[in-house]
């Protein structure tokens, strides 16, 4: 069933991107918990959304689809926000700049993987990345708005920084799963026909 509850957490977490989004331009101490709020919400329901899957026994080729995508959107929305609103500055940008990079290597091997039947699955060690990730921006979405002995920025920074380091790790692992199946793709005959045929200019 396409709206079952799994399926509705997950498009709810998608339904919070453009809130979240939008809170930037209204900044403020007040402004910045409400975020933080809602991206809760949003990170919740990425734990929630598969457990009940699981329990109800809801799995979906659309859930499954529709999870990894959400939260890509999520963290991808997030980043770029953060750095738009220097949030993330100087080079806090670079563990950003991985993480992004490394979310588009995945859903691409994903895709190739996913055409040729083979299951990637999310490693332990890729479960500590997305907490950790989750915790640097929660804490960069709060920044000043902190209570004074919070470094807020400070932890978010770090933080993102040890999720960068686990994103190389954990994307190597992709990487090295999909070569072994890129590398022994066979090349495809060419048809006769395709074939173009050169004249000599000597005849």
């Amino acid at each position: 069933m396409l709206f079952n509850l799994p399926n509705l957490l997950t498009l709810s977490r998608i339904g919070a991107i453009p809130a979240i989004v939008a809170l930037f331009w209204f900044d403020g101490p007040t402004v910045r918990w409400v975020m933080l709020a809602v991206y809760s919400y949003a990170c919740i329901t990425d734990f929630f959304d598969g457990y009940a899957a699981r329990s109800m026994g809801a799995i979906s080729s659309f859930g499954r689809f529709m999870d990894p995508v959400a939260d890509k959107l999520l963290v991808a929305a997030i980043i770029l926000m953060l750095v738009a609103f220097d949030r993330i500055v100087g080079l806090a940008v670079l563990p950003g700049l991985v993480i992004l990079c490394r979310e588009l290597l995945v859903s691409g091997l994903r895709e190739f993987l996913a055409e040729i039947k083979v299951g990637v699955p999310v490693s332990g060690l890729a479960k500590w990345k997305t907490f950790i990730q989750m915790i640097a921006l929660g804490f960069l979405m709060i920044g000043s708005a902190a209570p004074a002995e919070i470094p807020a920025v400070m932890i978010g920074e770090l933080c993102l920084w040890i999720a960068a380091g686990l994103t190389i790790i954990t994307g190597y692992d992709y990487l090295k799963t999909g070569l072994v199946h890129l590398m022994a793709d066979t090349p495809q005959p060419v048809e006769k026909d395709s074939v173009p045929t050169v004249k000599n200019s000597a005849g």
